[in-house]
């Protein structure tokens, strides 16, 4: 490609460090160098896409994309010429345009249109279980039983879900009222950080379950996963933990701490060493209100117990919804692949049922929301059976279980994780050789 007397090849190798990036994006190459630092959706996101197409990832995240597009104008640098395909390190070219028909033919049969009342009514039930909470401890004492029933209606209030809605910019159509009541559900509602959540999850959804990108698949340094990842840290002798028993401590140690331990310590210190001074506000505001309320029943030390059990519980639920669809596929290192391939590798979904709906907030249809992550979640079930006929026609897998069939993949995953933590099998040790030969 031929970028304002560049080769393409320079540009993907040479713009891809930091104070050093360039993007392609619908043909036209953008220096986005200084701009990641001001991006909304965190400087990683971006630096991802360095030195490459970015622009169905540009598409899926910004639902008002003319409004974007004057943003870039300053960082515009030059053009392909009109010799070069617009699809980089082959790309199945016809694939990639059949995946942009859908979408413009899901935008016309209204796929992106929001229902208000939907998210109307999912925000007053939340207001309305943290009510009725209140309501029977005022009534009824802080007995055993009692304080349990106010607990499992705090944790399934399902704020969680909302903030994910407004997060994606998927519920109303300005982002600026998209972002300020993000910041309201996900920090006065559930004490977290708008500006943590979009700095993490984003770069989730750009490249999922790639190494060293997607940071839900860092284990902290707790977990192996995937297949490669195990015979590296043993080629390395990468041992900070016991990883031949990790099948054991993950259920004592990821599904229980996660968000009352790992999560509550990076959201605090995100937003003090990044300066999110407006999140901290929302955030306190949470606290506030809570400690307000339940200090006057159970006093300082039980109302901190209450706390963290409804955490406790909230971050069984969490994990077990957002890894049924991830943990057990493919897990791996970047491999440049069309959106689509690329999404459908990493996710899969749970059959659908009034319940499954509820339970995971729509994200049983983890495949759609992967791929068009600015869709409100009650119109996914239409654009799945478009998806799978897209799919069907390039041989991608489209992958559906049953949610008992989800929670036991990740029991025989994690099982899994014994017999392949440090056993190296001949082909896992060739396929490391040969990507580090490819990387070198």
């Amino acid at each position: 490609c031929i970028i304002n007397g560049r080769s393409g090849h320079q540009m993907q190798f040479k713009h891809t460090k930091s104070g050093d990036q360039w993007i392609v994006v619908e043909r036209k190459v953008y220096n986005v160098s200084q701009w990641v630092k001001r991006h909304p959706g965190g400087l990683r996101i971006i630096g991802h896409y360095a030195g490459e197409d970015a622009t169905e990832a540009f598409t899926a995240f910004h639902p008002d994309l003319p409004l974007v597009r004057k943003y870039m104008k300053p960082l515009l640098i030059g053009e392909l010429e009109a010799s070069e395909p617009s699809q980089d390190r082959q790309k199945n070219a016809a694939l990639v345009e059949d995946f942009r028909a859908l979408r413009e033919r899901l935008e016309a049969e209204g796929c992106f249109k929001t229902q208000p009342l939907f998210f109307l009514l999912h925000l007053g039930h939340i207001l309305l279980l943290e009510v009725i909470a209140l309501m029977l401890v005022w009534y009824f004492g802080t007995g055993w039983i009692n304080t349990a029933i106010v607990a499992v209606l705090m944790a399934t209030s399902q704020a969680g879900w909302l903030q994910h809605d407004f997060g994606h910019l998927s519920v109303c159509k300005s982002s600026r009222w998209n972002h300020l009541v993000h910041k309201f559900v996900i920090g006065h509602l559930k004490g977290a950080s708008a500006g943590w959540w979009n700095h993490r999850h984003f770069q989730h959804h750009a490249k999922p379950n790639v190494f060293k990108k997607d940071p839900d698949v860092n284990m902290l340094n707790m977990f192996v996963v995937g297949k490669v990842q195990p015979v590296e840290y043993g080629v390395k002798k990468v041992k900070h933990l016991p990883y031949n028993h990790q099948h054991k401590y993950f259920f004592f140690v990821g599904p229980p701490l996660l968000i009352p331990v790992f999560f509550q310590f990076q959201i605090f210190h995100n937003m003090v060493s990044h300066g999110l001074w407006v999140d901290l506000v929302w955030c306190i505001s949470y606290y506030v209100r809570y400690f307000l309320c339940y200090t006057q029943f159970y006093g300082l030390f039980w109302a901190v117990i209450l706390f963290n059990f409804v955490r406790f519980m909230e971050s069984h639920w969490f994990v077990w919804v957002t890894q049924m669809s991830h943990i057990p596929m493919n897990i791996d290192y970047e491999k440049h692949q069309d959106w689509l391939s690329m999404q459908l590798v990493a996710t899969c979904n749970i059959e659908q049922s009034a319940f499954n709906d509820w339970f995971s907030g729509h994200l049983n249809f983890q495949i759609e929301h992967h791929l068009f992550p600015t869709m409100p979640r009650h119109n996914y079930w239409r654009a799945a059976p478009h998806v799978r006929a897209l799919c069907d026609k390039y041989g991608v897998k489209y992958q559906e279980k049953t949610l008992y069939g989800a929670f036991a993949d990740i029991i025989r995953y994690n099982t899994h994780l014994k017999s392949h933590g440090f056993t190296f099998k001949k082909s896992f040790c060739s396929e490391l050789f040969l990507y580090n030969m490819k990387q070198h």
